[in-house]
């Protein structure tokens, strides 16, 4: 399958392809010409770097549990491997969590009286209510 094919069937781009190439994620043969043809399984790999690469995954860790995966071996470092970059993201929704939290409480801050802030409407809402009290 030619690259083009495998990007359209994969539903990435032929850049990311090649990203993928140059990081050792994925592999072409090539034609004398120089055109790089795939396997029919490579779509079912690109599907599976993507869904790596969606839970937050580098590509350093990618290429480091793709031959785990592939061979459907679970070991201790696999394993401990995988562990560390859940804890990593958790690590991250908590402090976006806090970030979100502090946010909330500058809006209310903002939006009480006492804050001094000037209220100025939603310039789309006032417009609407304008329309809507108009006969």
């Amino acid at each position: 399958m030619r690259i083009g094919d495998l990007a359209a069937q994969s539903g990435v781009s032929v850049r990311a392809l090649r990203y993928y190439e140059e990081q050792g994620l994925l592999e072409a043969n090539r034609s004398g010409s120089g055109q790089r043809h795939y396997p029919e399984s490579a779509a079912d790999r690109v599907q599976l770097i993507q869904t790596l690469y969606a839970a937050g995954l580098s590509s350093r860790t990618i290429a480091e549990l793709l031959p785990c995966v592939e061979a459907r071996v679970n070991t201790p470092e696999s394993r401990a491997r995988l562990t560390a970059e859940r804890d990593r993201i958790d690590a991250q929704i908590a402090a976006l969590t806090r970030t979100r939290d502090h946010l909330d409480a500058v809006i209310l801050l903002c939006a009480s009286p006492a804050s001094g802030c000037a209220w100025i409407p939603d310039q789309d809402i006032a417009a609407q209510a304008n329309h809507s009290a108009t006969p």
